[in-house]
């Protein structure tokens, strides 16, 4: 089903607005950073908070292994035993001091790469994963091409300024930290103080502290990230915070007061901006078509993080299909009957599909109307009685 604006004539459209000309207040004028490039994203939405020289290419060192970590998680092989090789021993650079011919859990390993930025680590998950440094490589480049990660090129599993070719820009690694923070294994693994490991060389255990002094000392919001240092790429981190359930992501690029500068951003955005429900999960009220009356709903809510200000410019707009004649037999409405579009001062910030269902009793959800809904009725005057 395909809802395009030529096919709009075959649509019956409900529109609900309210609209008021208000400024938009942008945290941006509120901070200052000492990173040459830096984000700020929400985690839920994607809306861009903060930018600065967002889209530049630059070397991105330890960061990099956010992309080695998601793919190792995703290839269900955390469970399986990695024997390490001549070729991931001693790998310069940072290191878990792996020995030759040790043999230790893909998860141990990305634990250790993500906690204490393994290079070694970083070289065996990549053998093992990928087959070869070169066919992991491979992966690296068509997960970022997946992602969306337009401007980014990876040569290596770890960051090292072997090559110039090895870059990427703050938004996109905004864009693959929301991707794998979409995965609870990742999630979890990122947000992790300590991480203890056997060693099956020795006879003690691998305790590995976590890096990340956001996560470990600094700051009580934060929920995980990966620090970076080379010595052309300079200081490097991505960070990830929470607080009132509204999930940010920090990216700094050349950074020499990152701690700070992550820390002066989260603060401004959970002073300014509010993650507010738009539209809920469940029932869409209020809509004058009777075939859907009782019957149209959002399967899941939309959310997006607002200024005060801002909550005044948004509009929602409606479009269902046009009711056919062999919809009389209720089995011949298809699932989705319609979308609806959110716009934030004239600009589209996301949609929902409407979708049909006998009865929503069993969604127990909060409806349409009793959120935003009762602002547009006092804008529309709108008939409860459809």
């Amino acid at each position: 089903m395909r809802f395009l604006y030529k096919e709009i004539p075959k649509l019956c459209m409900v529109i609900l607005f309210f609209s008021f000309l208000a400024p938009v207040q942008s945290v941006s004028a509120n901070v200052g950073v000492s990173a040459h490039s830096a984000i700020l994203m929400d985690e839920e939405s994607g809306r861009v908070i903060y930018e600065v020289n967002a889209h530049e290419k630059n070397r991105i060192a330890s960061i990099t292994k956010i992309m080695t970590a998601i793919l190792a998680i995703e290839s269900g092989q955390m469970d399986e035993t990695v024997t390490i090789s001549g070729n991931a021993f001693g790998t310069e650079g940072s290191s878990l001091y792996l020995k030759e011919g040790e043999k230790i859990k893909l998860e141990d390993l990305v634990y250790g790469l993500m906690l204490r930025s393994g290079n070694d680590a970083a070289v065996a998950i990549s053998e093992k994963v990928g087959g070869s440094l070169d066919g992991f490589i491979w992966m690296m480049n068509q997960k970022a091409e997946e992602i969306g990660m337009k401007n980014s090129h990876f040569t290596n599993p770890h960051g090292l300024d072997n090559t110039k070719n090895h870059y990427s820009t703050a938004y996109d690694m905004a864009l693959l930290t929301r991707y794998a923070m979409k995965n609870e294994t990742y999630a979890k693994i990122a947000g992790t103080k300590v991480h203890r490991a056997p060693n099956s060389t020795e006879d003690w255990d691998y305790v590995w502290k976590n890096k990340n002094r956001l996560l470990t000392q600094l700051y009580e919001y934060c929920t995980g990230g990966k620090t970076g240092y080379t010595k052309l790429a300079k200081r490097t981190l991505v960070s990830t915070a929470t607080k009132n359930n509204h999930d940010l992501i920090a990216v700094t690029l050349n950074g020499p007061d990152d701690w700070n500068d992550h820390i002066s951003m989260y603060e401004a955005a959970f002073k300014n901006y509010s993650l507010t429900e738009i539209l809920p999960e469940g029932a869409i009220k209020d809509i004058k078509e009777p075939i859907y009356q009782g019957h149209a709903y959002f399967k899941n809510d939309f959310s997006y993080p607002l200024t005060k200000d801002e909550r005044e410019l948004i509009k929602v707009k409606m479009k269902f299909l046009k009711p056919e004649s062999k919809w009389k037999d209720k089995r011949n409405i298809p699932e989705v009957v319609g979308k609806a579009y959110i716009y934030l001062n004239g600009k589209q910030v996301g949609s929902r599909s409407i979708f049909y269902g006998e009865t929503l009793e069993s969604f127990n959800q909060q409806s349409f109307k009793s959120s935003w809904a009762a602002l547009f009725e006092s804008v529309l005057g709108i008939d409860r009685n459809g």
